[in-house]
């Protein structure tokens, strides 16, 4: 199983749209957590197969008690819940407030996820110097970055690359590979390919691996305000290409074992 961190380095991007839409074409089994500091919005998003709302006291702040209980006996699966779209959630914090009832909770997050028996996929919002979500970021056998093609989003995120580098040990053998997915419109064939060559020119060792295309139809479908085929539209054809590269890398175990 592999741990993936979803962030973006500025604003808006789509990160938590990105993870679901990703768990819909995840080749294998997959979780999707909602571990946002700043507040989660897969529980607003999902709804139950019953269409009813999620439960926001089932899910990080569940976790959280039964860690503090028992670190060692907690299992990620007892806490997740089941979307209308057939996913496995793990809905985060309705709002910032709660931040600070999980205390150190934050840094048991990464052995809680990797002793799940499948991937995980886990939404940290802003990669920032003072997220809480640094811990999973750090421990995550890939974290990818979702960011706008405009210039401050590449701006941004030229920034966060090079504050984080040397934490993530990008570049070395047993270093947490950074993944880029460009957020822009299905009809832009440049953009990815001129921020791979900017983070190259740089020395910045970051992947661009796919475009998340702009598909208001399809993100509807994905937050409940329409009704369609999740695996038919333009956003889930766009990511298959992305969850490939995802599942492709090399989980930690392994890639200190090529050492």
């Amino acid at each position: 199983m592999s741990v993936i961190a979803l962030c973006s380095a500025k604003g808006s991007p789509g990160v938590t749209l990105a993870g679901q839409v990703l768990a819909s074409v995840w080749p294998r089994p997959v979780a999707l957590v909602d571990a946002d500091p700043a507040g989660g919005d897969i529980l607003w998003r999902c709804r139950t197969p019953q269409g009813g709302p999620l439960n926001p006291d089932h899910g990080l702040l569940s976790l959280a008690a039964a860690a503090r209980r028992d670190a060692d006996e907690t299992n990620l699966s007892e806490h997740l819940q089941q979307t209308n779209l057939g996913q496995s959630v793990l809905v985060g914090l309705s709002s910032q407030e709660q931040l600070t009832g999980l205390g150190s909770v934050w840094t048991q997050l990464p052995s809680l996820l990797a002793r799940h028996t499948e991937d995980v996929l886990v939404d940290c919002g802003q990669l920032s110097a003072g997220s809480a979500a640094l811990p999973v970021i750090h421990k995550a056998d890939a974290v990818l970055v979702v960011v706008r093609p405009d210039m401050e989003g590449v701006a941004h995120l030229r920034s966060r690359l090079f504050q984080f580098g040397k934490s993530l040990r990008m570049g070395d053998a047993d270093g947490t590979p950074v993944l880029i997915a460009v957020a822009t419109t299905y009809r832009d064939t440049q953009s990815a390919t001129h921020l791979q060559q900017l983070l190259d020119s740089e020395g910045i060792p970051a992947r661009v691996v796919g475009v998340f295309a702009e598909d208001a139809k399809g993100a509807g479908i994905f937050t409940s305000t329409r009704a369609g085929a999740p695996g038919r539209t333009l956003l889930a054809r766009s990511a298959r290409v992305i969850a490939q590269a995802l599942v492709s890398v090399p989980s930690v175990e392994q890639r200190i074992g090529m050492v």
